[in-house]
C-alpha cells in the first residue's frame, strides 16, 4: 500500500511539472533578476523639492539590442502605494548601451527599475533595497543640481563620481560667451559615501552673461576622461532644483 502511494504522489508531481511547462510555453519565459547587467541605473536629478513633494528625472541604461523593449519606474507614492512610471528612450551612449528618462513625482522615495526584452522580465532594485536618495548609479560622474547662479558671484558646482583610482582629476569647464572661450577650474574632494563614491565641489565659476553662460565637467582617471555634460547638452544657469 505504501509503494502505492508514493508512486501516486511521484505521478502527481510529474503531472505537475509537466503542466507549469505548459504554462511556461503558452506564456513566454519571464525572468526576474535583481541588478542584472541587462538594466541599471544610470543616474537621477531632483527638479523639484518642496512640502514633502519631490520630482527627479530617473535616467536607466540598458544594454540590449533587441528592438521590443520597455523600461518601467515602479515607485512608492505614498504610503506604500506603488505606482508605474513608463520611461522613455533617451539617448544613445557611445558604446551603444541605451538611456531611457522617466519623470516621478512622489512624497515617498523608494523606487526600481523593471525591464522587458525579448519576452523576459529583469529587475535593477539596488539588492532587495530599492533607490532612495541616489544621485548615481552605473554612470562615471554626474552633476547635482544646485542653487541658482548669479552673475560675478562664487557658484558652487557638485558632483558624484566613482573612484576608480586614488590618483584622479576632476574639472569644471564653464563659457561665458558660448564656447569661443572657456575656464577650467579644478574641484576639490569633500566626501567618500558609503557606497564608494565620492563627492567633488568647486565654488570658483562666474557667470557674467546669463543668456551665453553654459558648464560642464571632466574626470580624468586613469588614462580615460569621462564628461558630465547633460548628455552633450551642456548645463546653465536654469540647472537648479525648484522650491
Amino acid at each position: 500500500m505504501k509503494a502505492t502511494v508514493s508512486l501516486k504522489k511521484a505521478l502527481a508531481v510529474i503531472t505537475a511539472v509537466c503542466m507549469l511547462t505548459v504554462l511556461a510555453a503558452s506564456f513566454g519565459t519571464v525572468t526576474a533578476n535583481a541588478d542584472t547587467t541587462e538594466v541599471s541605473l544610470y543616474s537621477t536629478e531632483w527638479t523639484f523639492c518642496k512640502y514633502g513633494i519631490n520630482t527627479r528625472n530617473i535616467y536607466v541604461k540598458t544594454d540590449s539590442t533587441s528592438s521590443d523593449q520597455a523600461v518601467t519606474i515602479r515607485y512608492n507614492y505614498l504610503d506604500e502605494d506603488w505606482r508605474d512610471a513608463e520611461a522613455e528612450p533617451f539617448t544613445t551612449l557611445s558604446d551603444g548601451s541605451k538611456i531611457w528618462k522617466a519623470s516621478v513625482t512622489s512624497y515617498a522615495l523608494d523606487f526600481a527599475i523593471k525591464y522587458e526584452a525579448n519576452g523576459n522580465v529583469y529587475w535593477d532594485n539596488n539588492n532587495g533595497q530599492d533607490y532612495t536618495r541616489e544621485t548615481i548609479g552605473c554612470a562615471p560622474i554626474a552633476v547635482k543640481r544646485g542653487t541658482p547662479f548669479y552673475n560675478n558671484y562664487n557658484n558652487r558646482v557638485t558632483v558624484e563620481l566613482q573612484n576608480y583610482a586614488y590618483e584622479k582629476e576632476v574639472v569644471v569647464r564653464y563659457t561665458n560667451d558660448n564656447w569661443n572661450s572657456y575656464t577650467d577650474v579644478p574641484m576639490s574632494y569633500v566626501s567618500t559615501n558609503e557606497n564608494g563614491t565620492e563627492n567633488w565641489v568647486s565654488n570658483a565659476v562666474y557667470m557674467d552673461d546669463y543668456n551665453s553662460f553654459e558648464f560642464c565637467v571632466y574626470y580624468n582617471v586613469n588614462g580615460q576622461t569621462y564628461w558630465a555634460n547633460n548628455f552633450n547638452q551642456n548645463y546653465d544657469s536654469t540647472y537648479r532644483v525648484y522650491p
